[in-house]
């Protein structure tokens, strides 16, 4: 299913207790998503159930954060990710995720778990700022490689001269 609607600059918050769950498979086909992130998507149940989870991708989010997510989850590592989703609607929400692969017995991955939870304020307007920049960096370079490669560098600069790791950086704001 393609997601049709436009960007809208309509917010809609996560519950501050809440916890949007969903499952993929290796694919990242939606395989189960829980009541919150259901209701919060605006999509159905029978919507999101087989489709790609890219259906709440919003057009604010740098590729090369989704690079970096995938380099991570392909590498048997958990990441967390700030990350900007749309509504069925165009309206958007902000989530402070964690993905994790999951593994059969013989260690092989069979998809991931994402849990995701609302993040703090000024934990979004940081991150809103480097996301601007790196998606304004992305917008040079008309080939998508080299666009998430010079993207993936900007956000090392920043790191470096923050003196911090992605992880570091991401769970101390």
């Amino acid at each position: 299913m393609k997601h049709k609607a436009s960007p809208k600059d309509v917010e809609r918050l996560v519950d501050e207790d809440g916890f949007l769950v969903s499952k993929t498979d290796v694919k990242g086909i939606i395989k189960y998503a829980n009541r919150s992130f259901i209701k919060i998507s605006g999509f159905t149940e029978g919507e999101l159930l087989g489709a790609n989870h890219n259906i709440v991708r919003h057009r604010d989010m740098p590729r090369s954060v989704f690079a970096l997510l995938w380099e991570r989850l392909n590498d048997k590592q958990e990441i967390f990710a700030y990350v900007k989703n749309m509504c069925k609607d165009g309206a958007f929400y902000w989530v402070l995720a964690n993905v994790t692969p999951s593994l059969d017995t013989k260690g092989n991955v069979v998809g991931y778990y994402s849990v995701r939870r609302r993040p703090r304020r000024d934990a979004i307007e940081k991150v809103t700022r480097l996301y601007r920049s790196l998606l304004a960096e992305e917008g040079k370079h008309a080939k998508r490689k080299e666009a998430v490669q010079k993207g993936r560098a900007l956000l090392n600069q920043v790191l470096h001269e923050e003196g911090v790791s992605y992880d570091k950086f991401i769970l101390s704001i």
